[in-house]
């Protein structure tokens, strides 16, 4: 009977330890994991918006779905431009003379391809839709829009995709508490996006210290 004891309080105290241990080293990888996953996703939504400000710059709008954005990088040219002050003489009624005039010149100089502009020889933007390690194959969330501000209607756009999704394999409790983030070094809420449907933004939602590590 005292060796059955003897197990039983073993093994209590082996499985408490484990409880133990488990709590502590448990957040610290799980902060390790959503880091490296977070900083992977924050990389392919500056990608997006990189690729979307050229769009707009081109077409005046964003574009609404990944197929138009992706066929724009792959075939779409910026025209690149100088400008250069000038001064001609115009006749001045009023002092009935002819006076210098300032005015601005844009010149033409020619076009580059966006592709080599924004990536390079990468070809990444043809899978910036995809979300890295996402366990389904999910995609970015993204829509474009036009929204009225005092009268002034702009394009707006959003790309975002749910924490759940990149940390789909990690403890329910640990993503629950991630949701409730409200910190200015982390990530708040539930989603990692970039842009706004609603404000003239094109800026994500997470900290500085994720474009530090994307510049390592």
């Amino acid at each position: 009977m005292k060796t059955i004891i003897q197990i039983v309080l073993w093994i209590a105290c082996i499985f408490f330890g484990y409880m133990i241990y488990n709590s502590v080293t448990g957040p610290i990888e799980f902060k390790k994991v959503k880091q490296e996953r977070f900083a992977k996703v924050v990389s392919k939504l500056k990608d997006i918006r990189d690729s979307q400000e050229a769009y707009k710059t081109v077409n005046k709008k964003y574009a609404k779905d990944f197929n138009a954005l992706i066929s724009f990088v792959d075939t779409g040219n910026y025209t690149i431009t100088q400008q250069r002050d000038s001064s001609f003489l115009r006749y001045n009624k009023a002092f009935q003379i002819d006076m210098p005039v300032d005015t601005i010149l844009i010149d033409t100089l020619g076009s580059v391809a966006v592709k080599d502009s924004l990536f390079r020889n990468d070809n990444r933007y043809k899978t910036m839709m995809n979300v890295p390690g996402a366990p389904n194959g999910e995609k970015f969330e993204m829509k474009a829009a036009i929204v009225d501000k005092g009268g002034f209607k702009a394009p707006v756009f959003e790309a975002k995709v749910a924490k759940k999704v990149i940390l789909a394999d990690q403890p329910a409790e640990l993503l629950a508490r991630e949701n409730a983030q409200v910190s200015v070094e982390e990530i708040n809420g539930s989603e990692i996006k970039v842009g706004s449907l609603t404000e003239v933004s094109n800026t994500g939602n997470w900290p500085p210290i994720y474009d530090s590590k994307i510049n390592k």
